[in-house]
């Protein structure tokens, strides 16, 4: 195992929404939103967490057709983001080069996005 699941973020246009919305239909409270984020988690407080992530003139997904895909990521927590980096390349990942001190982007071997996180405690 190179890491455990931090959360799952979803793209859209309203993150206060979608996470009121999730949050009445999974029953999890919102630990946190602004405009730009938001989170909600199992009362205890647990992970996984269910993100939602804004997107500028967000186009929502076009199921079942694929013209606009569906648009979520994993974040994926590891104890050292160097050395997690070398595994994922190792299974077939691609780095994106982007990212910051607490997290990078990977793209998997189909080409969907993910990230590396090593987030302050």
């Amino acid at each position: 195992m190179i890491g455990s699941l931090e959360s799952l973020v979803i793209d859209c246009p309203d993150t206060r929404e979608l996470a009121r919305f999730y949050s009445k239909l999974l029953g999890l409270e919102i630990v946190m939103y602004d405009d730009d984020w938001a989170e909600i988690v199992a009362a205890d407080g647990g992970r996984p967490i269910i993100a939602f992530q804004q997107v500028e003139a967000y186009n929502p997904p076009q199921w079942p057709s694929q013209e606009v895909p569906q648009q979520m990521h994993l974040d994926v927590k590891v104890d050292d983001l160097d050395v997690g980096e070398a595994a994922v390349l190792e299974l077939g990942a691609t780095a994106t080069g982007a990212g910051t001190a607490t997290f990078r982007v990977y793209r998997d071997p189909a080409g969907h996005p993910f990230c590396l996180v090593n987030p302050a405690d």
